[in-house]
């Protein structure tokens, strides 16, 4: 069967080539290589690694949104980077990536831990009573939030846009477990 498929593979690629001491001929090679069993293996190896690597240690994100902005662009691409919190745990001020749904992710940031009271107050953040410095929010907001506790295993997060009201916004706690990673950039 191999010899089959590499008899048509150097059928289909050697019609165009006229000889073989031809400048081009390396060149073409390169791009058009032998069918061997070798280059079989280096594709099907290559093909694995891309599957491993993309399917379950970076995978592609979309930035559809701006709830990130300025931080992020309102639609952009990003790699979920999955192994920074293998042996960590999220800290505040960390941007992180959240599993909403199956296929639906969040771009958000840390902005208090677990058994920590988070409030705003005239859209300033306030952590445990103290008012605490974000040089990534870039745009003015007038929220107004009650002091609540956030529970044990869970984060508090927001987008680093808050120009607009509260009610257009997803925030709040997130369980650990549905932080997935951390935008490789």
């Amino acid at each position: 069967m191999l010899s089959f498929i590499e008899k048509s593979w150097h059928k289909i690629a050697g019609a165009h080539r006229r000889n073989a001491d031809a400048p081009y001929s390396a060149v073409l090679d390169f791009f058009v290589p032998k069918f061997t069993l070798g280059f079989l293996l280096r594709m099907l190896s290559m093909a694995l690694l891309a599957f491993v690597i993309f399917g379950f240690i970076l995978r592609p994100c979309f930035i559809n949104g701006e709830s990130m902005s300025p931080t992020f662009p309102s639609r952009g691409f990003t790699l979920d980077w999955r192994g920074k919190y293998l042996f960590t745990k999220p800290k505040r001020g960390d941007v992180v990536i959240i599993r909403y749904s199956d296929k639906i992710y969040y771009l958000k940031r840390v902005v208090a831990l677990a058994g920590e009271t988070v409030e705003f107050r005239n859209g300033e953040l306030y952590v445990n009573g103290a008012r605490q410095q974000e040089p990534y929010v870039k745009y003015i907001c007038n929220w107004d939030l009650p002091p609540r506790t956030v529970e044990p295993g869970h984060y508090y997060v927001v987008g680093d846009n808050r120009s607009q009201p509260m009610e257009r916004h997803i925030f709040g706690q997130v369980a650990e477990q549905r932080i997935n990673g951390s935008p490789l950039w």
